[in-house]
């Protein structure tokens, strides 16, 4: 008996590539913008955060030290809870290219609630502390 040997090239065609590829492309297409979606978020909830600790922190000053007029970080670092040598790059907004308290946040003064810098008006997640 005979037999005949036939050569056969192991791989994968061109069709069974492009799937593959469609697929994934399908899956990042639909993963991305939830992932981006998602890091705003976080950066969002930890600004408002931070917004938190510093409005706490500015009302034990005054509680403390009586009424006055504009605020920096150095009044309001002992509240923070980073205790009295804390810097000022301790606190920032994670949205923040510089990572700065300075470039972050504006404390104002004692009647005012402190505000974000960074946020630049999303209006999907902004960086807004409620009263």
């Amino acid at each position: 008996m005979k037999t005949t040997r036939t050569a056969r090239n192991a791989g994968f065609t061109l069709v069974e590539v492009m799937l593959v590829v469609a697929i994934i492309g399908l899956v990042a297409a639909i993963a991305i913008p939830n992932f981006i979606r998602a890091r705003a978020r976080s950066q969002m909830s930890v600004c408002i955060n931070n917004l938190r600790l510093i409005d706490g922190a500015k009302q034990q000053y005054i509680l403390e030290r009586g009424v006055g007029t504009t605020l920096n970080f150095a009044d309001i670092s002992p509240y923070l809870g980073h205790g009295p040598g804390a810097s000022v790059n301790g606190v920032f907004c994670p949205a923040d290219p510089n990572k700065t308290f300075t470039t972050s946040y504006s404390i104002g003064n004692s009647t005012t609630i402190p505000t974000c810098l960074i946020d630049g008006g999303n209006t999907d997640y902004p960086h807004v502390l409620n009263n």
